[in-house]
């Protein structure tokens, strides 16, 4: 099989395409890549919502990149298959006018419109245009490649057929760069997993501080942690971050940092002990499990994220919860962890031996392979 990687995505900021690209290759699958970073982030084109007059611009980018992919693809063997890689709303359009018999796979991880909506852009026009594009999108995929089976519910009834449930998972780097765990593994319950821990437990957050991640319950409970040995990093910025900054105001225990690159993004999570997931209270919030606990999980992290039903299915007992938009109750959780070395210990082992099991490209993309390998006029049967 020979599947060609399509779009203007950008697997530096959105690794989820390049994680089930490397999984098609582990499994045997020929890929080859075309493709032309378009540039803007998610939050970028949100942005423009915002500012129609910037419009213009965007489209002119846009072509050029489309320009270039097309020449391109031109030149490239022909494939069985087209990877649309994330944010890949137009560009699926695009692929489906240049391969009008090719199988096209569209990696949906967001709707536009629902995507929109939770960062505070609910104008009914632009809401009807955003949906407008989602339908179109799907209606160009053979296969829609969602990551729950919230957002499989969201893809509308006449293509809800053709959509794949695939975890994110994580990029390789995240696994080279886990810490490993020495300790003894003592299971939380036990008399013995209680014990007063010999240095500060390092806890990290990284984000765009957008609604979903619920950035500013964090902000609330840190103050709730002053005195206990407890070091907080931040990582990131967005539309929440002001707020969290000014709840978190109680704690002088907590580093900031606007930015870190990519390539040190791994090595940096995987020098604390817990990775915080999401734990907004919107919509959004309760579909999804975020790309920063599979990515803290492969680093060998403890995960402290938000009760819902995707991440319970995801992560199972390896990871502790609590309920969303609770910042009481994530204070009470990391001063648990703060108090018990052997509690850290097992939740950084079990979620480094899940992640390893279930959150490779190889094991994730499975999904994906499977109907790839249904014969086309059996899925479209079904």
């Amino acid at each position: 099989m020979r599947v060609m990687v399509f779009g203007t995505y950008d697997t530096r900021s959105h690794p989820r395409v390049g994680i089930l690209a490397e999984g098609l290759r582990r499994h045997g699958v020929e890929v080859a890549e075309c493709n032309r970073p378009l540039g803007i982030d998610t939050a970028g084109r949100v942005a423009i919502l915002r500012r129609p007059w910037r419009l213009p611009l965007l489209a002119l980018r846009i072509l050029r990149c489309w320009a270039f992919l097309a020449r391109r693809a031109r030149a490239m063997p022909a494939p069985d298959a087209i990877l649309v890689g994330y944010l890949g709303h137009f560009d699926v359009l695009v692929a489906r006018l240049l391969f009008r018999r090719t199988t096209i796979v569209l990696d949906h991880l967001i709707f536009a419109a629902d995507t929109a909506r939770d960062r505070g852009e609910t104008g009914g026009v632009k809401q009807a245009l955003l949906r407008g594009l989602d339908r179109a999108a799907l209606r160009c995929a053979d296969v829609i490649v969602v990551d729950t089976e919230e957002h499989r519910a969201l893809v509308p009834p006449a293509y809800r057929e053709r959509a794949v449930v695939a975890l994110v998972g994580a990029p390789d780097e995240w696994f080279e760069a886990a810490r490993p765990v020495v300790s003894p593994v003592v299971r939380p319950g036990d008399d013995s997993a209680v014990g007063a821990r010999t240095r500060p437990l390092r806890v990290v957050f990284f984000g765009v501080f957008t609604p979903l991640q619920g950035a500013p319950v964090i902000g609330a409970a840190l103050p709730l942690l002053a005195g206990v040995p407890v070091e907080v990093t931040m990582v990131g910025h967005g539309q929440e971050l002001d707020r969290t900054r000014a709840l978190a105001a109680g704690n002088t225990q907590v580093n900031w940092l606007e930015w870190v690159p990519p390539e040190e993004l791994p090595k940096l999570v995987a020098d604390h002990d817990v990775c915080l997931g999401v734990f907004g209270t919107g919509p959004k919030a309760l579909r999804v499990v975020p790309n920063k606990v599979f990515q803290g999980a492969a680093a060998n992290c403890a995960i402290v994220t938000s009760d819902t039903g995707p991440q319970r299915r995801a992560l199972g007992d390896a990871a502790m919860y609590v309920p969303p938009g609770d910042a009481a109750a994530l204070a009470d959780a990391l001063r648990t962890l703060a108090n018990s070395t052997q509690k850290v210990t097992y939740l950084r082992s079990a979620m480094g031996s899940l992640a390893r099991d279930a959150f490779t490209a190889d094991q994730v993309v499975r999904p994906l392979l499977d109907r790839l390998r249904t014969p086309k006029s059996q899925r479209e049967i079904s």
